[in-house]
């Protein structure tokens, strides 16, 4: 089957995502394993559980697969939230519709876990859709999507509608979701596509340029944004915030919403707020916006979601009270556009032009109205040429300086112990210029 740029495969999923492990069996036969997996963009790996686990309802067993070839490496993976470790392996998958034939892909099973599968999920493993410079235990693994680019022969693009749980589903038709592989589904968005450049390709780094809170700009420094990394993360439940920003998005909200006092525990994920369930408090908070630099880096465009995205119902008191969180958190390393925003729009992760596409979202409605919005083009000639730092460090390049720091440093050890082995009158006596400061050799590897 042909496959053109304006089409491709697609996977409808529910609440998270959904894609069936086919893997082969002995005596020729197929297990048909069905299972839920996690979509992330904020990773690399495809890792399913490998054994039983008390929070997981299926799993894989390699042992039942004829196809099934362990590479005897063992990975671990960790998040912001929760980690696993297993092991590395490759087996063959087929497809639930449009992508026929079978495909080699790596997997890891995951043997043992710490806050990764929790009470109450539906889902059995995680699908990494980032760059393989994020790839566990190294680059040099070929991530799920890669591998299908290659040997399915599919353009180098994805899509992915989050319609939030929170939220009725309409418009599409679709229970949760769709991701789109090699192409762009028309159904699932509406009016234009905006691009913004991918600055590097690891995670899907983007360049934010400013944020406004019901119509006013932050007025911080573009930078801040930036610091020290802007990506689009599907494995993010919230919309994550550089500590500096966090706080002036707080203080406009609270400054702009028509509550005079609101507890501080809410803004910092702490407590909930709750309200009688005939209230409608989405009209007590503003509109968020976030400005993206377009292709044309003298343009920009603005994503922007109404509060139902941001303030999220989640739990029901008794017969009378609905319970909200704050959909937003502080984040120590990255601004994150996470679950919170993108559940607004169809993302479209174009790998083959370096660029991530945003558009509304049909599914994104509540009570017949649009919580998400796209505008533009707007002029940058008010912030900063380049908002994103000039030096970026990958983790695979800070291995690299750690192996060759520590090369060097075992090269002057060893030339320490010649010197002290050389007779006192050969040594040379050092001065206070001579010493070396080697500061450089402290390495912060950093994880999502």
């Amino acid at each position: 089957m042909s496959l053109s740029s304006s089409c491709g495969y697609k996977i409808n999923f529910n609440v998270l995502s959904l894609l069936n492990l086919k893997s082969g069996m002995q005596r020729g036969t197929w297990l048909r394993l069905l299972l839920n997996i996690l979509v992330d963009t904020g990773s690399s790996n495809f890792a399913v559980a490998g054994v039983p686990d008390a929070d997981v309802t299926s799993y894989f067993n390699p042992e039942l697969s004829s196809t099934y070839r362990s590479q005897g490496v063992e990975v671990t993976v960790k998040y912001s939230q929760g980690s696993w470790t297993g092991v590395l392996g490759t087996d063959v998958i087929t497809m639930p519709k449009g992508l026929y034939g079978s495909y080699t892909i790596n997997i890891a099973t995951i043997l043992e876990s710490e806050n990764f599968f929790l009470p109450g999920v539906k889902w059995h493993g995680i699908l990494g859709l980032a760059y393989d410079a994020l790839a566990k235990p190294s680059s040099s693994v070929e991530t799920f999507f890669d591998s299908l680019v290659r040997q399915a022969k599919i353009p180098n693009i994805f899509s992915l509608q989050m319609c939030g749980a929170g939220l009725p589903v309409s418009g599409s038709g679709t229970n949760g979701g769709s991701l789109v592989l090699g192409g762009i589904e028309p159904s699932l968005y509406r009016g234009d596509v905006w691009y913004t450049p991918i600055k590097e390709e690891w995670y899907y780094q983007v360049e934010i340029l400013k944020l406004e809170v019901g119509g006013q700009n932050l007025e911080l420094d573009c930078r801040e944004y930036n610091a020290d990394k802007a990506i689009v993360d599907s494995g993010t439940t919230l919309l994550r915030l550089p500590e500096k920003v966090f706080s002036a998005v707080v203080q406009a909200i609270a400054r702009t919403s028509l509550i005079q006092e609101f507890s501080s525990g809410f803004w910092t994920g702490s407590q909930l707020a709750c309200w009688d369930r005939t209230e409608k408090p989405w009209s007590l908070f503003p509109k968020l916006s976030i400005y993206l630099r377009d292709e044309n880096s003298s343009r920009s465009f603005r994503i922007s979601i109404l509060p139902q995205l941001y303030i999220q119902p989640i739990l029901v008191i008794g017969d009378n009270l609905q319970c909200y969180r704050f959909g937003i958190s502080s984040s120590t390393n990255a601004l994150v556009i996470g679950a919170t925003v993108m559940e607004g729009f169809y993302v479209i992760f174009d790998r083959a032009q370096r660029r991530v596409g945003f558009a509304v979202s049909p599914c994104a409605e509540a009570d017949g109205s649009p919580v998400s919005e796209i505008e533009g083009p707007f002029t940058t000639a008010d912030v900063a040429s380049n908002c994103v730092s000039s030096v970026s460090f990958h983790e695979p390049v800070l291995w690299i300086a750690s192996y060759a720091l520590m090369s060097l440093c075992g090269v002057i050890l060893l030339v320490l112990i010649v010197l002290l082995l050389i007779p006192p009158r050969c040594q040379h006596r050092y001065t206070d210029n001579d010493v070396v400061n080697d500061e450089s050799s402290l390495v912060r590897h950093r994880w999502k």
